[in-house]
């Protein structure tokens, strides 16, 4: 998808700005360290031990977070809805975190997947394309947290978000950042979406005045997006177990 279209070259600057501050942490690009560390979140809860449900963690930025918005109206939490409303047993976990780069959500996985973890999904990338973290570095981050995810649990089923930037880094940057997602996911055989914000990156009316954190209804759409992925997963997850 063009970024030239999702993103008015009005809006660059405040993309640029926005990325970099509107709460979220300042970071130099170069590897490893591309981003300083933060305080984890208080702990993922884990479930009583009289429910059995699967539980999906969704490993993110402030995307993830909700960044403005009541945690509620954020798209994880929308995601639990629409699986409440199909009787499903699952239970999403919301780990996101704002600022988070590849880098440090590398740095926090190992301490998510304490809890078992049934389906991953990785929201991660958007920071290091804003800071301008080399492609291969970010990759390489995802690479790795897929990797220790399926060490630790064989078994689990992973998508990753696919994310765009804008073309005030240069043409080869954005592409490259671009093809980024797809190729981790046809090597590593995981379920992509082919781009978070479709739909919502760009708009005015759906991002908050910062210029890249969604409103409560751009988080309406992104759910649809991520649903039109996740819900066949785990569909095919239930009936391999019915």
């Amino acid at each position: 998808m063009n970024m030239l279209r999702l993103y008015p070259l009005p809006l660059l600057c405040v993309l640029w700005l926005a990325g970099c501050g509107a709460g979220e942490e300042r970071a130099p690009a170069s590897p490893p360290a591309d981003t300083v560390a933060v305080a984890p979140p208080e702990a993922p809860v884990a479930p009583g031990a009289d429910d059995d449900r699967l539980t999906i963690l969704f490993l993110g930025n402030s995307l993830s977070a909700g960044y403005g918005l009541d945690p509620d109206q954020a798209f994880p939490a929308l995601i639990q809805q629409k699986i409440d409303s199909l009787g499903w047993p699952f239970r999403v976990v919301n780990a996101g975190l704002s600022g988070e780069t590849t880098a440090g959500g590398l740095r926090r996985i190992d301490w998510l997947l304490r809890q078992k973890v049934d389906v991953l999904v990785i929201e991660l990338g958007g920071n290091d394309g804003l800071r301008g973290t080399p492609p291969e570095v970010t990759k390489a981050n995802l690479q790795a947290i897929i990797d220790r995810a399926r060490a630790r649990y064989p078994d689990v089923r992973i998508v990753l978000a696919g994310m765009q930037v804008p073309p005030n880094l240069g043409a080869e940057y954005t592409e490259r950042f671009r093809e980024l997602f797809p190729e981790l996911a046809r090597e590593n055989d995981v379920a992509l979406i082919p781009f978070l914000l479709e739909g919502v990156g760009g708009v005015p009316a759906l991002n908050l005045p910062d210029g890249i954190h969604p409103t409560a209804e751009g988080h309406r759409i992104v759910a649809e997006t991520v649903w039109r992925t996740l819900r066949p997963l785990l569909a095919s997850m239930l009936e391999a177990t019915s």
